[in-house]
């Protein structure tokens, strides 16, 4: 079972954040631990607490509520613990007992002994002194985490056992919330960003083990950087029999216009249009594009093959029908945000037909997709072109395509993790995730094969190991205007 040395091992102490405005107290929201019995008592485990990270986003949501299907909704949720990485590696960066004294800060050096206990007292004391140093400059350099535990009354924890069981020896919690992002984790040779998820998932899981008892665990987008390890927490999670889901907020944004895959339908072929950076928002483009496929015939079965194309050769394969410009055209034509004409003299642009594609978005990248049962998906990251996620289908026996764009909000809202804090309630109060795992899993190594493409220098790699199948839910779980 993996520790606490295996992620911090991962890790590279932060750089600075943002400033943030000084929080106001409000009578809204979270009200302090007591006399709170009833709700469900969650745990938060991140990396970052500064404002416009998705921790801030999603924990804020559980703390002071958000909107929902018309009015706003406070969950049947108590935050009882925080645990932040980034302020529990500084922390452990400050300086020990025994490095204090060698520094001539701790023991005295000379003249009559001072008694051990009084010795440990002063150190402890420079420590603590110091520990409260830190937490202001972070507070000063925008972490939030202090504030809002003294506003609503958590726990801040140093480590994620501690964060489960609240200072005591036993599991404390009924839900877990983690959300994992970039605060200077290592970047492998493949461009992946070294998270912990796995490793914050397996010491929940070993606590749960230990306890023989397990609660819901959300985990916030992709499971893992590596397939293996995201294999191995949906094993986890059924031998110790809790429910667990993942995943990015535009599957259940709102979607414009109101349209889904028809439960069974014959999806030959989709093209979907992104932005971001490779392991970034690549992976939500992916999901939310996963979350309309798997609702074709037969079910999810998974991929049999991928391979990433940059550049020019991006261009080269929709000329060769490697995927449909027709498609893409049907999605762009659901952006809000196209560049072009529209910034310079505010008139609407075909960019397909029009051929200024090329010049807009000047690193494109596609991710070519082949099913085990046929569909062909291609996710099109097109910097500099749009500014919004968008999707095309072409569905067996309609005479139009299915087409549609995934509404995210401009921030400060973030409006659509607000939709996907619904999804993750749902789980927390019924113990039922409400559409599987599977989804998350295929996606995550879906991105693994195509940016193990990429390394290898934009190869077609078989995926065998994807070989996933589930079956959807029913009903739709987006969002409705």
């Amino acid at each position: 079972m993996l520790t606490r040395r295996r992620f911090v091992g991962y890790s590279a102490m932060a750089s600075a954040m943002l400033a943030s405005r000084p929080l106001l107290v409000s009578a809204f929201g979270q009200q302090s631990a007591g006399g709170e019995s009833r709700r469900l008592r969650l745990a938060i485990l991140g990396s970052v607490y500064s404002l416009g990270s998705d921790m801030h986003s999603l924990a804020d949501h559980f703390l002071v509520g958000y909107q929902h299907e018309g009015e706003w909704r406070m969950p049947n949720v108590q935050v009882v613990s925080v645990y932040v990485d980034q302020r529990a590696r500084k922390a452990e960066a400050a300086p020990s007992g025994y490095e204090l004294s060698m520094k001539g800060k701790g023991l005295p050096r000379g003249g009559t002994p001072v008694q051990r206990g009084a010795d440990e007292h002063e150190r402890d004391a420079r420590r603590a002194a110091l520990m409260q140093k830190a937490e202001e400059e972070a507070a000063a350099n925008g972490d939030l985490s202090v504030a809002r535990s003294q506003q609503f009354g958590f726990r801040l924890s140093n480590n994620i056992p501690d964060a489960l069981r609240c200072g005591g020896d036993r599991l404390a919690v009924d839900a877990v919330l983690a959300v994992l992002e970039q605060d200077n984790y290592p970047i492998n040779d493949k461009g992946q960003i070294l998270l912990p998820r796995y490793d914050f998932f397996q010491q929940c899981a070993q606590v749960f083990e230990d306890e023989k008892h397990a609660v819901p665990y959300f985990n916030y987008k992709q499971l893992s950087f590596s397939f293996p390890e995201a294999r191995e927490m949906v094993d986890t999670a059924a031998r110790l029999q809790f429910p667990l889901l993942a995943g990015s907020a535009l599957p259940v944004t709102w979607r414009l216009p109101n349209v889904d895959v028809p439960l069974g339908a014959e999806v030959q072929e989709a093209v979907m249009v992104g932005i971001g950076a490779f392991d970034g928002m690549d992976f939500d483009a992916l999901d939310a594009m996963q979350c309309m496929l798997e609702r074709r015939k037969g079910g999810e079965t998974g991929v049999k093959a991928v391979q990433l194309l940059e550049g020019d050769d991006v261009w080269a394969a929709g000329r060769a029908g490697r995927w449909s410009q027709e498609l893409l055209s049907s999605a762009l034509s659901r952006s809000d945000t196209p560049m072009g004409l529209a910034l310079l003299d505010g008139r609407t642009q075909d960019l397909v037909a029009s051929g200024v594609l090329p010049q807009l978005a000047k690193n494109p990248a596609a991710y070519c997709i082949e099913y085990n049962d046929g569909t062909r998906a291609t996710l099109l990251m097109l910097n500099g072109a749009i500014g919004d996620f968008n999707i095309a289908l072409r569905v067996a026996g309609r005479d139009s395509l299915v087409s549609n764009q995934f509404f995210v909000p401009p921030p400060p809202n973030n409006a659509d993790t607000a939709c996907l804090a619904a999804k993750i309630e749902n789980l927390f109060e019924t113990s039922a995730a409400p559409y599987p795992v599977e989804r998350t899993l295929l996606t995550t190594g879906i991105l693994e094969a195509c940016l193990d493409s990429r390394h290898r220098l934009n190869q077609r790699v078989e995926t065998p190991h994807l070989a996933i199948s589930y079956r959807p839910p029913s009903d739709s779980q987006y969002a409705r205007a």
